[in-house]
């Protein structure tokens, strides 16, 4: 099972970003020399992802200009009048991302591989007879830009349980995922988030995990980003710092 198409979440506000969102989409901030939206694209490219949709809002034409000078993969963009949030989003393109599994990823992020690639890590893991979704994780001693309570628990197989909200669990999710379209079955219409789909799924036990084992950046804000700069850069003085 090789994914070939894939979603990238690029509609959001970045209001937390601001000054620079103000003139910038978010996924088109630079990091390390290169842009957000980019750098996921890059990623899926060199997986072997030759269809992505991209859906757009704020400032959206200029991530359509952007896409439009990029070459490859194939881009389908879907503008956003009415932010749909992440699950609304990803439903909104399913007639362009088929019946098999593909991957989402936000473009508010980035990463860096351990020995095998996370993208590869998430295919050899994938079990379709068990799993709806499968999501990359990552501890969250240790994740750039994250200074919240975790996510999940995890099991011993990789099932995943959502903390309670006066709990710490380890795990945070990254944003990177392998989903089944049948996951959206039965989805509410139009805006709604993937947190409700992954909710049903863990109900099922269908929901899993991957502990990723390379580096991973949250870049919400920009002393995060200032950070994932010095980190990527390999600057001097590069840091773990978290932010809220």
């Amino acid at each position: 099972m090789r994914p070939r198409r894939a979603m990238v979440l690029a509609a959001g506000l970045g209001t937390r970003m601001r000054p620079l969102t103000e003139t910038v989409p978010k996924p088109l901030i630079e990091v390390g020399g290169r842009t957000m939206l980019d750098r996921a694209l890059d990623r899926l490219e060199a997986f072997g992802v030759d269809e992505v949709v991209v859906n757009r809002h704020h400032l959206g034409d200029r991530i359509e200009s952007h896409l439009a000078a990029r070459p490859s993969p194939n881009t389908t963009v879907r503008h956003e009048e009415v932010l749909l949030d992440t699950g609304g989003g990803v439903a909104n393109a399913l007639d362009r991302l088929g019946d098999a599994p593909f991957f989402a990823v936000n473009a508010d992020i980035a990463w860096l591989d351990g020995p095998t690639p996370a993208l590869e890590r998430l295919v050899r893991s994938w079990d379709d007879a068990a799993m709806d979704a499968l999501l990359l994780m990552h501890r969250c001693v240790g994740a750039h830009g994250y200074d919240g309570r975790g996510d999940y628990f995890m099991d011993a197989d990789g099932a995943l349980h959502r903390r309670a909200a006066r709990d710490v669990s380890p795990y945070v999710f990254t944003g990177v995922q392998l989903l089944h379209p049948r996951l959206f079955d039965a989805a509410p219409e139009r805006r709604f988030s993937l947190n409700l789909l992954f909710d049903r799924a863990e109900g099922a036990g269908r929901l899993f995990g991957v502990v990723h084992d390379g580096e991973w950046f949250h870049i919400g804000t920009p002393a995060a980003l200032e950070t994932a700069e010095d980190r990527l850069l390999g600057r001097p003085g590069a840091r773990d710092f978290h932010v809220g």
